[in-house]
């Protein structure tokens, strides 16, 4: 079996792209026309610095990433078994399981970059060689409740996102013994709390775009298992405000047998990360096959929750390394779409769909 993987920001780099601009030039006017400047000059020779900027570099990626797509539909004729991105990535796999058309696709990715670029000052960094408990530990230990793990890229190397002087704080903490701590390049909080109205203003966005079904089955950010087609738009607008498993949608995909992994676009960066995933799970569980359930609502899984659980009810969650949690309150329901709940010793909330009960 084959996925084919799309990079997405901090991939980006002057002359990505290359000669694919003039191979698919009826795309890059199609492209130019929307975005409104030269996508071939941003990417070739940015003369102005603006390819690092979030609302330029989003388009800039989306383009370079279907466009490598594209050449490889001319060499290849075999279509592969699934499809997966890494946050803005994740447009270029629904673009190539037909979802929409690149013209469609851009004019999301533009809308997204744009959002982003507004949200509140923020920051990020990697933390490498410790665990998401770990992390969760040391960051609420030290009272830095404000910062949301982002990116799960692998089981070491986890992405920290906050206000920008709560990450430089947070940089002492990760600086010593097998810890280490590496900012990022990136203008905001991305993939955290902190991009709720970005979450809801695309929300209204995406619904004046019709999706079709997948194609082929892509693998969602936020729930780290394919797509259900209902739920695209959804996820997409989620994306915003929760973390990446990319380690887990790897897992996942190795899980379901042999798996090749080909990555399209710029750079190698997902590559490499699928090969540490390898490497740190050298042999993943054989997966079964999931039988779709009902979507309910965050206000109907609270109920049910509550009915089932009280407080004090021991749970183990689904997505991290944690241990011996303990619900403190009961289950409510935040930002107006998340079933969440309280667990005593962490201070930030767990989403209901991320955990499971062991009484």
């Amino acid at each position: 079996m084959k996925t084919y993987v799309f990079p997405g920001q901090g991939s980006q780099k002057k002359t990505m792209g290359g000669s694919l601009f003039d191979e698919f030039e009826s795309l890059t006017r199609a492209a130019d026309s929307i975005l409104g400047y030269s996508v071939k000059e941003l990417c070739l020779e940015d003369p102005d610095n603006r390819l690092n900027r979030t609302e330029f570099t989003q388009p800039a990626l989306y383009v370079v990433n279907a466009l490598s797509y594209y050449k490889k539909l001319q060499e290849s004729e075999r279509a592969p078994d699934f499809l997966a991105g890494h946050s803005l990535g994740e447009f270029n796999a629904l673009l190539a399981a037909e979802c929409f058309s690149f013209e469609t696709g851009l004019r999301l990715v533009r809308k997204r970059g744009e959002l982003m670029a507004q949200a509140p000052e923020g920051a990020m960094a990697a933390v490498l060689n410790a665990s998401a408990q770990e992390i969760r530990t040391i960051l609420d230990d030290n009272g830095l409740t404000s910062i949301d793990l982002a990116n799960f890229n692998s089981a070491s190397q986890i992405v920290i996102s906050g206000p920008p002087d709560d990450i430089k704080a947070a940089r002492p903490l990760f600086q010593t013994g097998k810890h280490l701590f590496a900012p990022l390049n990136t203008s905001g909080a991305f993939h955290s709390r902190y991009m709720e109205p970005a979450r809801q203003e695309f929300t209204r966005f995406l619904e004046t775009v019709t999706f079709s079904p997948q194609k082929v089955p892509v693998i969602s950010n936020v729930t780290a298992r394919p797509y259900e087609d209902h739920r695209v738009k959804e996820l997409l607008a989620e994306q915003l405000t929760s973390a990446v498993r990319w380690s887990e949608s790897v897992e996942h995909l190795l899980g379901l047998g042999e798996m090749e992994f080909e990555e399209l676009g710029h750079g190698n960066v997902l590559t490499k990360l699928v090969n540490k995933i390898r490497r740190e799970s050298p042999q993943p569980p054989r997966q079964q096959p999931v039988v779709a359930q009902p979507r309910l609502s965050a206000q109907e899984l609270v109920r049910q929750w509550n009915e089932r659980h009280p407080v004090g009810t021991r749970v183990r969650s689904k997505i991290g390394e944690y241990q011996d949690l303990e619900t403190a309150t009961p289950a409510t329901v935040l930002f107006g779409h998340r079933a969440a709940v309280y667990m005593i010793g962490y201070r930030g909330y767990f989403d209901l769909t991320e955990i499971e009960s062991v009484n």
